[in-house]
């Protein structure tokens, strides 16, 4: 008898590579000042475009782990020492969070450091998603979703306000994290964190429907995912007129509506790519997803500290385009540039077969 070993689906590789583009797309713009509004984050509640990258990309982190982790638990790789790789790894996307910040804190001269951000936030999940897969029956896994989205949702609701810096998310940060948060308001002295520590639990509730998912594309259940796609959407839908669908606050209509989106692209994805053979268009970057995200990092940090950024973008994009089709298409010019940066290089990477862990 053969034993399971550990899938690669084109699929999922091609649309985490897509959804690294996309947030290098939206995270780079020439100018802030002049982006078309499918990719700016919802000022506070709504769910846009932009809104659907970070829990796309936490979705397939939850797939990715299905994929990987139980073919080697069924093959009969000790658990604990699976656990020890999950930790060491979450670990290390932790630290390369807290690294990344630190330049940027540098780079900015900004007012105070952050500790929470989105390779933090990565890592906990995977940490979690990875302890729950190696430990938990599907069962158990279904039922911690249940506890994560109700109980989440009970804890929002019971703090009397979904505001901004007024809600228990915020508040609990804030306590915590003091100084640390993302943003603080100067007239009440509260503050925020987008990627905070209490809004974890919804981030980590988008990574479990992942992991379930990722069970399903594992065993070929492809109808599964419409269902549950559709299904969670509709949940989502109607839990909003409850909690609204929020970002910063990971609601859980926001965790249902975005995984739900998140089920119908890769079912889709994996009849196109997977079983009628179209191209997996992104692979590049889903491959070094990480090393694409950091690097381009460390890349915009280095030419703000060199003080390169501002002429580059008017040299190169504004200066001449600006008088011809208006503000907003030399911005889109520049972050499309970048992001056609970074898939050369990770092209020439992939041809290379050289591939970045941490």
């Amino acid at each position: 008898m053969s034993l399971p070993q550990p899938a690669r689906f084109a699929s999922v590789d091609a649309l985490r590579g897509l959804t690294v583009a996309a947030m290098l797309l939206v995270n780079n713009p020439g100018d802030w000042g002049h982006v078309y509004a499918p990719l700016l984050h919802a000022q506070w509640n709504g769910c846009t475009p932009a809104d659907l990258i970070f829990p796309m990309f936490l979705f397939i982190v939850g797939v990715s782990i299905a994929l990987a982790l139980r073919p080697r638990v069924e093959r009969g790789d000790p658990p604990q020492r699976l656990a020890r790789t999950v930790l060491v790894r979450a670990a290390r996307i932790v630290g390369l969070g807290l690294l990344l910040h630190l330049c940027a804190w540098w780079a900015f001269d900004l007012p105070h450091y952050r500790v929470m951000g989105v390779l933090q936030r990565i890592g906990l999940c995977f940490a979690a998603a990875g302890a729950l897969a190696l430990h938990a029956r599907p069962r158990t896994q279904w039922a911690m979703l249940a506890v994560l989205l109700v109980g989440y949702g009970l804890l929002l609701a019971g703090g009397g306000s979904y505001e901004p810096f007024a809600n228990v998310a915020s508040r609990f940060d804030h306590a915590m994290l003091g100084a640390l948060v993302y943003q603080l308001d100067p007239a009440t002295g509260r503050g925020h964190d987008p990627e905070g520590l209490l809004s974890t639990l919804g981030a980590l509730a988008t990574t479990l429907i992942g992991l379930r998912v990722g069970d399903w594309l594992r065993r070929g259940d492809r109808r599964a995912l419409w269902i549950a796609g559709a299904v969670a959407m509709v949940l989502g839908l109607a839990w909003s007129q409850w909690q609204p669908l929020n970002k910063n606050l990971w609601t859980p209509s926001y965790v249902l509506w975005t995984g739900g989106t998140a089920c119908w692209v890769l079912a889709l994805f994996n009849v196109l790519v997977d079983h009628r053979g179209w191209p997996p268009f992104g692979r590049a970057f889903g491959v070094n997803a990480i090393a694409a995200y950091a690097g381009s990092a460390f890349m915009l940090y280095g030419l703000v500290a060199a003080g390169w950024l501002e002429p580059l973008y008017r040299h190169a994009f504004a200066d001449w385009m600006t008088p011809r089709f208006g503000p907003y298409v030399p911005s889109l010019a520049y972050a499309l540039a970048f992001v056609a940066v970074w898939w050369v290089v990770v092209r020439v990477l992939d041809v290379k077969r050289v591939y970045f862990k941490i």
